[in-house]
């Protein structure tokens, strides 16, 4: 097995077990942090997991590490902010059910509509001339796309943190116990969690999925089968890219404001969510952002907020050093 074919993967041995570790670990965590800040960490990880499906789904196909993805990812919340605006104005959050339903199919639509055009674009005029290049160059290729994606935004909305209008109400919740639900959260997990579940069963059921297996496991001889290994591609840019469009309104949701330098650290921890999974296994990479986004809350819970970063880093040091391979990556000699 090549390292790009743990994209839809998961080794026989970690995938007997793993349903019974995540489940001993979320126990764990609502036990420790309570569940208002249990709720708090899934609804964090839910947007790091979305951003880490775009970099593990690029590095499964063609070994890149896209590091403007981050930005990509942050200029989508822009989007979607200019999306909510259009839509209502200042008017703040809708209350009608049905005209919510429709407000967020567009919100999302539009957003991960252009940001996987957006991918699209990027990967046919700076990346795909360069496929054959020195490693090195589409790397540093990837950081100043990263830079002019960040001076377009902040020469087009400028530097500071721009609010969001509310479009879900805040009052929305419920009570479990003495801790208040908000339905917000919910809907922001359940809206992640359903799109890692249909970008699986599309890469596990679909054609186009099995097109980019065999691309992962062998691009050369799956162009001598007749797959078009440059639609694969692009299509891996769009669906990564769109996934981080979907990141993106889920951020202005639960935020509601963004700014023009949210893409390098929240695309940097969703790179380590990556790495830590298994850098080209989407299960990982999901794992990888619910794991650090409980690790982030949990030092914050304990009034460590200001070192979860600092934590989380350690905690990829510590991973690369005993297990580089991630969580749910192969083993080094599968890779070869």
């Amino acid at each position: 097995m090549s390292a790009a074919e743990a994209t839809t993967t998961v080794p026989r041995s970690s995938a007997a077990r793993l349903p019974l570790t995540i489940a001993a670990f979320l126990a764990a965590t609502l036990f420790v942090l309570g569940l208002d800040q249990f709720i708090n960490a899934l609804t964090l990880g839910a947007i790091y997991a979305l951003i880490a499906l775009g970099y593990t789904m690029v590095y499964g196909i063609i070994e890149l590490i896209n590091f403007a993805h981050g930005d990509v990812y942050m200029a989508s919340t822009f989007v979607a902010m200019f999306t909510i605006q259009t839509l209502l104005g200042r008017s703040g959050a809708i209350e009608s059910i049905p005209e919510l339903v429709i407000a967020l199919v567009i919100v999302f639509a539009v957003t991960a509509s252009l940001m996987g055009l957006a991918g699209v674009v990027i990967e046919r005029f700076a990346y795909r001339p360069l496929r054959r290049a020195p490693r090195l160059a589409p790397l540093i290729t990837a950081i100043g796309v990263s830079f002019i994606i960040q001076n377009i935004i902040q020469f087009a909305f400028g530097p500071t943190i721009v609010s969001v209008p509310q479009i879900i109400p805040i009052s929305w919740s419920f009570m479990v116990g003495e801790s208040r639900v908000p339905i917000l959260n919910l809907f922001v997990v359940a809206a992640a969690l359903i799109l890692m579940a249909v970008l699986q069963l599309f890469i596990a059921r679909t054609r186009t999925g099995r097109a980019m297996r065999t691309t992962a496991m062998d691009r050369d001889a799956s162009a001598l089968m007749g797959v078009d290994i440059n639609r694969t591609i692009m299509l891996t840019f769009l669906i990564g890219s769109a996934l981080a469009g979907a990141a993106g309104v889920v951020h202005v949701l639960y935020y509601g404001n963004t700014q023009f330098g949210l893409g390098f650290q929240s695309g940097l921890k969703a790179f380590t969510a990556a790495v830590l999974g298994g850098i080209g296994n989407t299960a990982g990479a999901a794992l990888g952002g619910f794991l650090i986004a409980f690790v982030e809350v949990g030092a914050s819970s304990f009034g460590y907020g200001r070192w979860g970063g600092g934590i989380v880093f350690t905690l990829l040091v510590i991973f690369l050093v005993f297990r580089p391979t991630g969580l749910l990556g192969s083993s080094t000699g599968d890779r070869a």
